[in-house]
């Protein structure tokens, strides 16, 4: 039987509120109202921080990997020069975790999340990133950003004398967050995307609830796309039509998704808990001289790629964003024997950076994936934009363990929806197989 009330009608005395009389009356509330407009604030403030935290960074890597080996004549960085540069980052980290509170943000081979971030904790993230990032560590500004946002949030509050309350601490630490996050990203879909999954918001009902959702999706777009291709009928298009045409997926593409995301996901896998392991044995004794090594090891790893292949150490070395979009406009520059190399030792350099030194899991993921699409490309029936988005998406997922945010993340930098169900397919699979995996060591916190 149906419920003879209409929808506007108040719950009957004696039962539960639905959940939009709840929610009407949350955002009536004063108290809510005020941390909407505070949070408003919150990401003005954030925003102008965070560019110049961002430009910051951009600058002094473009000073250190640029400007200096063309002062002294070189088109590339020599060989030896990570050597230097990661010494230093890695005795600046040691010291920053040693003797500063927060420990300089947390381990990054512990994954992205909101926690920790304060106040106190500030001046020790933004050194320890200014440390590590431009200098050559393998990892990206995302973690930094999360809790440069979420500490200035609740700085911001403080100096401003509003009253402290659990829900009001973790309101303004996601608006900050999440405003300093849509920074790097470009885009604020995003980052309120991110900070949904990394928050935990849901617990495991999201993502058991998500993940049938978005396989049905792109399975779904992929039949639906492939009816109206083979049948030559149309049911409307509100897609726009752009200059340059996608390439069309087909079942091979499909296939090939599934292996390259199961393939992905039991790579990444052990990757992952060497980082750790790693990030135990720092923590475990000696904390600055571990760091230091582990530090030299990157180091090593991009030196021994520049020698091997003769091309610069800076395609080992750091996030892999800038080599990232080199890859993607010209994968034929890159031959096989250089793709097996980039992944063998950024693979390596990416673990000991995860367990050492701070910065964010994202970009070097999303690079190691893109050049095993590209590695991958030739096989048949197979291309390098599918491929790409496959090992991008395949990649991210497993790392961030977010397959939510790594589709919509690959998604933004491919620039396109056309590779959308190869993208959702190679997320929830690779997703999933990660879980299912035996879990490894958890990282310190």
């Amino acid at each position: 039987m149906t419920d003879p009330r209409p929808r506007s009608a108040p719950p009957v005395s004696g039962t539960q509120p639905q959940e939009a009389d709840v929610l009407r009356h949350m955002l009536r509330s004063a108290g809510y109202l005020k941390a909407l407009a505070f949070s408003a604030l919150v990401g003005i403030l954030v925003s102008l921080a965070a560019f110049w935290f961002l430009a910051a960074l951009h600058e002094l890597e473009h000073v250190l990997w640029t400007d200096l080996p063309e002062a002294m004549g070189r088109d590339t960085p020599p060989w030896w020069w990570p050597l230097p540069l990661l010494l230093f980052a890695g005795t600046a980290v040691g010291l920053i975790a040693t003797h500063l509170p927060g420990a300089g943000g947390h381990v990054p081979a512990s994954g992205l999340h909101t926690e920790g971030a304060s106040p106190t904790a500030l001046p020790g993230v933004v050194f320890a990133a200014v440390a590590s990032l431009p200098f050559g560590a393998v990892l990206g500004p995302e973690a930094p950003l999360i809790a440069l946002g979420s500490g200035l949030a609740l700085l911001f509050r403080n100096l401003a004398q509003a009253p402290a309350t659990p829900q009001s601490n973790a309101l303004l630490g996601a608006a900050g967050a999440a405003a300093a996050v849509s920074a790097i990203f470009g885009n604020p879909l995003v980052a309120a995307v991110l900070l949904i999954e990394v928050a935990g918001v849901g617990g495991p009902q999201l993502f058991a609830v998500m993940l049938p959702a978005m396989l049905s999706t792109g399975i779904g777009a992929l039949v639906f796309t492939g009816l109206g291709r083979w049948t030559g009928l149309e049911t409307g298009d509100l897609t726009l039509k752009l200059y340059a045409q996608a390439p069309r997926l087909d079942l091979a593409d499909v296939a090939w998704t599934l292996v390259i995301a199961v393939a992905l996901a039991a790579a990444v896998h052990p990757l992952l808990a060497v980082a750790r392991r790693i990030a135990a044995y720092v923590k475990s004794a000696r904390h600055l001289v571990r760091t230091v090594q582990c530090a030299l090891g990157a180091a090593v790893c991009a030196c021994l790629y520049a020698l091997i292949t003769g091309r610069s150490p800076g395609e080992v070395a750091s996030s892999g964003q800038a080599t990232l979009a080199a890859l993607a406009a010209d994968p034929h520059a890159w031959g096989v024997g250089v793709l097996l190399a980039v992944l063998l030792f950024k693979g390596a350099a990416y673990a000991l950076c995860l367990g050492s030194l701070r910065g964010g899991p994202v970009f070097p993921a999303l690079f190691l994936g893109a050049a095993v699409g590209v590695l991958l490309a030739p096989l048949p029936g197979l291309g390098f934009v599918p491929a790409m988005a496959a090992g991008m998406a395949a990649t991210a997922a497993s790392t961030l363990r977010l397959p939510v945010s790594s589709a919509v993340l690959v998604i933004l930098l491919l620039g396109s929806s056309a590779m959308m169900p190869v993208v959702i397919l190679a997320a929830v699979v690779a997703f999933v197989v990660t879980e299912l995996l035996p879990p490894g060591d958890t990282a310190p916190p």
